[in-house]
């Protein structure tokens, strides 16, 4: 029986990896659309919070860039630039600042050398080819029955909830390590920008925790199938 008409994964994995999800998106929604309409204390836009953080903390300066889309904010370790979206680099709203913030906490951990960063990256190699690989052992394994191939594709998906499992510490520690170069750098000003940072920043990793509740819902579902199988 496939996994999209079994009702074992319809309530067990489908129903509340929806809800969670869902719940999750609405709230990280709302959360960043009430600070995004307070001013930071600091009347600074996001890319001049960013900017602001190389100059008064211990952080080495790298490339800031604008980027098109709205929360499509990232650092690239490989190209050594941290790209703010138009929505968080043009404004001055507390959301904006925390935004920034978390993105130059992932930059201290690569120049730190983070423990947790490393033990993800070391996970990177086996990512390029385990989706693949995953996805069509469990295939072959459903379609003809054969509950070797299934614990194979098990095995690499495994791998996938494995980086999903430890992005999330990692995202948790750059919003701790964004909040504190703002205090470093004396860019909480007001009551608010403490308050709608912590929260801005609670709610996004939350999308996160998300993410790792539903990979690892569906890994144990395949794994009951590979079980019943056997």
């Amino acid at each position: 029986m496939f996994w999209y008409i079994d009702p074992i994964y319809f309530w067990y994995v489908f129903v509340p990896a929806l809800i969670i999800s869902l719940g999750v998106q609405i709230y990280l929604k709302s959360t960043v659309a009430k600070w995004s309409q307070v001013r930071n204390g600091a009347n600074l836009y996001g890319f001049q919070v960013a900017q602001k953080l190389f100059e008064r903390t211990k952080l080495n300066p790298i490339p800031l860039e604008r980027v098109p889309g709205d929360m499509s904010d990232h650092f690239d370790p490989g190209a050594n630039v941290v790209r703010l979206s138009e929505t968080t680099a043009g404004k001055n709203s507390v959301a904006a600042m925390a935004i920034a913030a978390h993105e130059l906490g992932h930059v201290q951990q690569y120049q730190t050398g983070s423990a947790m960063i490393k033990a993800r990256g070391f996970l990177l190699p086996a990512l390029q080819f385990s989706p693949v690989i995953s996805y069509i052992a469990i295939f072959l394994g459903l379609w003809f029955n054969m509950t070797g191939m299934l614990w194979i594709g098990i095995f690499f998906f495994a791998l996938l909830v494995l980086f999903s499992v430890l992005t999330l510490p990692v995202e948790i520690d750059a919003s701790r390590r964004g909040l504190r170069l703002l205090e470093e750098a004396g860019l909480l000003v007001t009551p608010e920008d403490k308050q709608g940072a912590k929260k801005v920043l609670t709610a996004a990793g939350l999308t996160y925790l998300a993410a790792a509740i539903t990979a690892i819902l569906q890994l144990l579902y395949y794994i009951s199938i590979a079980r019943r199988q056997g």
